[in-house]
């Protein structure tokens, strides 16, 4: 069929009616529509992809469902290999030759050996947000965030290294919550200007309070790509974050702002949403660690979510290692 000829079978398949009319008759006269008729599919149609519970595999250590969100973070932290301070506090280490996040297990060290607090680090964190708002106004990395909150939460969390009682490995860490996630009080707007006028947020999300009651201080709410509906991370409502690697790129999507605070050393850890690549896509084009759980590990109570079929939350972290204490939580 030459080009001409075939652009008018196009533009004619096209066509509401006739091609409607062409494409029936194309489907009769090939038997398709037999075929769909007599096709047995002998499995019930699966609306949510859970499956019946396996053994678990050799070796894999399964964790107390209804355990304390503390507790299963410190048997989680049993299974990772043991840490070394001195791979970040040697002088020996070439630290100053080598550009290196600072991981959950990293600030875990220093409020032990009272090198800082998560006071001292709080005031750090507000001042580079300051100083990154007034530079990079079009944009931003928190769509919400309250100095105060941060403030409180890390005083808590000072004192109870003072008093020698941390909840657990994630006291005191830094941890960015999406914007589609529920953290009281912020409110979730979905990377839009009017949801949370319709929705509003009385508690945290279930995977927010497991996190708060493990100790970590929740410093706001990130920016995304809105309502999740994009790869890019491109938002005009707030502003599109930008790769902290090379400022003139995408940090991919819709887990945007998540990635990014990550990526740019600003936190140890973020909690992204992913259906179809939200919080992989963003966390590779970053260069950070992202994870698309099984679906149901997380519960996605508390979430705008909650109903999905394919939607997990997942952790975006500095490590690999630092993913598996975000997930025990």
């Amino acid at each position: 069929m030459c080009p001409k000829k075939l652009k008018l079978f196009v533009k004619v398949m096209e066509a509401p009616v006739i091609g409607s009319l062409i494409a029936s008759h194309l489907k009769e006269k090939n038997g398709i529509t037999e075929i769909l008729k007599n096709t047995v599919i002998p499995e019930v149609p699966m609306f949510i992809p859970q499956f019946p519970l396996q053994e678990p595999e050799p070796g894999v250590v399964c964790l107390e469902e209804d355990g304390k969100p503390e507790e299963r973070v410190d048997l989680a932290l049993k299974c990772l290999p043991h840490y070394d301070p001195t791979c970040r506090w040697s002088s020996d280490s070439g630290e100053l030759f080598q550009f290196r996040y600072w991981k959950i297990r990293d600030y875990g060290y220093a409020y032990r050996s009272k090198l800082t607090t998560p006071s001292m680090v709080a005031e750090h964190f507000i001042s580079a947000m300051e100083v990154f708002n007034s530079k990079q106004q079009s944009a931003p990395l928190l769509i919400s965030f309250d100095t105060e909150e941060v403030r409180r939460q890390a005083a808590a969390s000072t004192q109870r290294f003072v008093e020698g009682k941390p909840l657990s490995i994630l006291d005191g860490i830094f941890i960015a919550v999406k914007d589609d996630i529920d953290c009281y009080p912020h409110p979730s707007k979905g990377g839009s200007k009017w949801f949370h006028e319709v929705r509003q947020v009385k508690a945290d999300g279930v995977s927010v309070s497991r996190l708060r009651n493990s100790g970590a201080i929740l410093v706001g709410k990130t920016n995304m790509h809105e309502f999740g509906m994009g790869t890019t991370g491109n938002n005009p409502n707030y502003g599109t974050p930008r790769n902290p690697h090379n400022p003139k790129r995408y940090t991919g999507g819709s887990s945007s702002g998540s990635a990014a605070i990550v990526a740019s050393g600003l936190c140890s850890a973020a909690l992204g949403t992913d259906g179809g690549g939200s919080v992989r896509i963003p966390a590779s084009l970053c260069g950070v660690v992202g994870l698309k759980t099984t679906f149901g590990r997380t519960d996605l109570t508390g979430s705008l979510w909650e109903a999905g079929t394919v939607t997990i939350i997942g952790p975006i972290t500095a490590t690999v290692c630092s993913n598996l204490g975000i997930l025990s939580s």
